[in-house]
């Protein structure tokens, strides 16, 4: 086990054994090869009852999938929500697009809707490369080492490319990540800022948590993005809901918007919200956002709401089948009869692993659906990393407003 995570659990044993008395914090018995993991203070009976929560949770599995488990109380759900409704394709408007950390596909298919011409995807995760390649197998799509920005020479993209857009890795400012900023290796901000440097595109998309745009990150942001980008480029950050555009979950990103002329910026507006949840209607051109039940075309209980931010199953030093990220997303799944921990890969093994609690349990193509994919985007790779892919990703329907308005503005 690396010295850190048996220090770290030296230390909140320390802090904790007043309270718990004979029974002090141990350290895990998972390994974790990530310097960025900091493991749960938990005591040995504490670990114990989660050991035996994981096991029993593996059993009723194995044997719900063999036939052997209870009797299925969910009829198979067939969703309200059609996500290609919230992105209508547009004829194509002549600009190109260079897609850099492009994980599962988001704001490929984003852009894809909105017009763009797909010129080349980075991706280093060889998964999520497959996905977009069986998507669109006509797209170019470089994958691995070849996928790994740091080893481009984005020179050769110059004049072929008018638009770049990525989502830079967001574990260096998202709470989940420890917020550890320029000092995370994970932080690769600077290689976009060299991209749009040496390719030189009309315009920039760039997208991250929205901790980004907080007090605590505004001299980075303003060091490594702003400020070497402000002397080509008119920037515009912008923080949007993605149920302002019909995707049926609470979840806000920061765009970061770059023109290289002037008159391009002073076209561009942000995307004019085009639904509404609850009682924010705006004006009687929004229409209403699904509530998650009703999405997913589950029966009427008399509760629904958004879904809670659904979490990427890649966070963490293990594996998991979780989207659940809180303890008040917990209550707000409970509520509306949903199960979102044990996410199965398809609807008909969802039906067959009956949840304790009787609740409706999710599907991978279920989570898509939650993050505005469309029903037959197909993620690659095991359950985790499909799950992963898909909350990692923009919602395709949100880069699709921000896409249709940069091509507002610079559309030839």
């Amino acid at each position: 086990m690396p010295k850190h995570t048996v220090q770290q659990s030296q230390l909140f044993g320390e802090a904790l054994e007043d309270k718990r008395g004979a029974d002090p914090v141990v350290p895990s018995r998972i390994p974790s090869t990530s310097p960025f993991h900091q493991p749960r203070a938990l005591t040995e009976s504490e670990r114990e009852r989660y050991r035996k929560m994981s096991q029993e949770s593996r059993r009723a599995r194995e044997s719900a999938l063999s036939g052997n488990g209870p009797a299925p109380i969910h009829e198979i759900n067939i969703p309200r929500l059609d996500p290609l409704k919230l992105m209508p394709q547009v004829r194509r408007n002549g600009l190109r697009t260079l897609s850099l950390f492009s994980g599962g596909g988001g704001l490929d298919l984003g852009f894809d809707r909105a017009g763009f011409e797909h010129v080349a995807s980075y991706e280093i995760m060889n998964d999520a490369t497959a996905t977009i390649s069986a998507a669109r197998p006509e797209w170019k799509v470089f994958g691995g080492e070849g996928g790994d920005v740091r080893n481009v020479d984005f020179r050769q993209w110059k004049g072929e490319v008018d638009i770049i857009h990525g989502g830079p890795p967001c574990q260096p400012f998202s709470n989940a990540g420890r917020q550890k900023g320029h000092l995370d290796e994970r932080d690769m901000w600077p290689k976009f800022v060299e991209a749009v440097q040496a390719i030189k595109p009309i315009a920039f998309i760039g997208e991250n948590v929205p901790a980004l745009a907080s007090a605590k990150f505004s001299n980075y942001v303003n060091t490594s993005i702003i400020e070497p980008l402000s002397k080509n480029y008119h920037i515009t950050p912008v923080i949007l809901e993605a149920s302002d555009f019909g995707v049926p979950q609470v979840r806000r990103r920061v765009f970061f918007v770059g023109f290289r002329t002037k008159k391009a910026a002073a076209r561009w507006s942000p995307p004019t919200p085009t639904h509404f949840w609850g009682e924010r209607q705006l004006d009687s051109g929004t229409e209403r956002c699904m509530g998650l039940r009703e999405a997913l075309g589950l029966a009427d209980i008399g509760v629904d709401d958004l879904s809670p931010t659904i979490r990427s199953a890649l966070t963490g030093p293990r594996h998991t089948t979780s989207i659940l990220n809180s303890v008040a997303a917990q209550r707000r799944f409970e509520a509306m009869e949903i199960w979102p921990n044990g996410v199965a890969a398809t609807r008909e093994q969802a039906r067959a692993f009956v949840a304790k609690n009787g609740h409706f349990r999710l599907s991978v193509p279920d989570v898509a659906l939650i993050q505005g994919f469309p029903e037959d985007w197909p993620f690659q790779g095991a359950t985790y990393m499909a799950l992963g892919q898909i909350g990692n990703a923009v919602p395709p329907p949100l880069a699709y407003a921000v896409a249709s308005s940069v091509s507002a503005a610079v559309a030839k």
